[in-house]
């Protein structure tokens, strides 16, 4: 199977959301924050602490959103030369080939450790914080279908 594609920047940006929003280390200080916020209001209700601690716990919360949310998916977008390219993919059965004018890079199934899908992307897992994203929102459901399966059978 092969296909052509251009990385979108409002698709691109929101599927970079949600790999940071998936991240473990992520979802963790997520929790934590969200925790001390609600442990603060209710003390702060009940008249236990000052309302600095509050205010603390809620302006810790709003920056790891904003930065989890805007500014990582922007900047990681911004950097990254390879969102700014024309690509064509061929999806192979033993192996994925993406070409550009630049050149060519290609990998055998067995390099990626793993793979989701977002709403407009696979995500090709080489390790926990290397991947590739692949458009999957341009091209018809049966060849996203076949690129599931193929996607399933040779990433273990």
């Amino acid at each position: 199977m092969q296909f052509g594609f251009v990385y979108d920047k409002k698709k691109t940006i929101q599927a970079l959301r949600y790999h940071f929003i998936s991240r473990s280390e992520i979802k963790m200080l997520i929790i934590v924050v969200n925790v001390f916020a609600i442990i603060s209001a209710i003390l702060f209700y009940f008249k236990k602490i000052r309302p600095e601690y509050f205010l603390l716990g809620s302006i810790l919360w709003l920056l790891i959103m904003i930065a989890t949310w805007f500014i990582l998916p922007y900047v990681v977008y911004k950097k990254t030369a390879m969102f700014q390219q024309r690509f064509i993919a061929t999806i192979q059965s033993d192996k994925l080939v993406l070409e550009t004018e630049a050149g060519n890079a290609e990998w055998q199934w067995n390099r990626f450790q793993r793979y989701t899908e977002s709403p407009n992307f696979f995500h090709l897992y080489f390790n926990p914080k290397s991947f590739l994203l692949i458009p999957n929102d341009d091209i018809g459901d049966e060849m996203r279908h076949d690129i599931r399966g193929i996607l399933k059978n040779g990433i273990s």
